[in-house]
């Protein structure tokens, strides 16, 4: 099945632009395109897509209002895609409950994998952006904020979220461990559970926040 895609941005040359490039990848299938925040949700609610790429600055609700509003469901998928590289936009985004954050300018692979990425759990952030975001995660937030986990991880998941949080993929993971991508699967799987994460960039953030991405014990 083609994995599913709404739109939501008030450019109109951009949106036409994005779903070009979506609609020519065979395993993507554009359902709608929206100019504004309360479009964005009646497109979710009639189409239930399987991502929604989101831009920040719309009419009606801005693309952080969206996310968190939609941040208790199990669809969509939120990806922002963004002209705004400002921190207090990429904090929001994802500790709201984006899988992925894009500026505007990243290359069409870069959207079409951040899509993919993104219906399959997983999360793209611009590589732009990505080192200077965690640190900044991890200095914005007081010590006293960072959750702590249910129960303590184990050497191996310690070694797999450290890759997470340089950037690395789950495939680009399983080569630097020497494991199966169902290993590492597993493994994000039960951090995510301890940690109560709603998705791996919040695990990639905890990581910066508590030290473990920097070598902390």
């Amino acid at each position: 099945m083609p994995i599913t895609v709404v739109i939501a941005d008030d450019q109109e040359m951009v949106r036409t632009g994005f779903r070009m490039i979506l609609e020519s990848r065979p395993d993507i299938d554009v359902l709608d395109d929206v100019f504004d925040g309360p479009s964005a949700l009646e497109a979710v609610d009639r189409h239930d897509p399987d991502v929604l790429l989101l831009d920040i600055r719309m009419p009606g609700l801005d693309g952080l209002e969206v996310t968190r509003r939609l941040s208790g469901r199990e669809r969509p998928r939120i990806v922002i895609v963004t002209t705004f590289d400002l921190d207090e936009y990429v904090h929001a985004a994802l500790h709201g409950g984006a899988s992925g954050f894009l500026l505007k300018d990243a290359s069409p692979e870069m959207l079409v994998e951040a899509v993919r990425a993104a219906a399959a759990g997983d999360s793209l952030v611009s590589p732009a952006i990505t080192v200077r975001l965690l640190r900044e995660l991890a200095t914005a937030r007081p010590a006293t904020s960072l959750r702590q986990p249910a129960e303590p991880l184990t050497e191996r998941e310690r070694d797999v979220v450290r890759c997470l949080a340089r950037g690395a993929t789950n495939a680009e993971i399983a080569a630097e461990l020497y494991v199966s991508l169902s290993t590492v699967k597993t493994h994000l799987a039960n951090v995510q559970g301890k940690l109560g994460a709603r998705n791996r960039v919040e695990i990639a953030a905890w990581a910066w926040e508590s030290g473990l991405a920097t070598g902390a014990p």
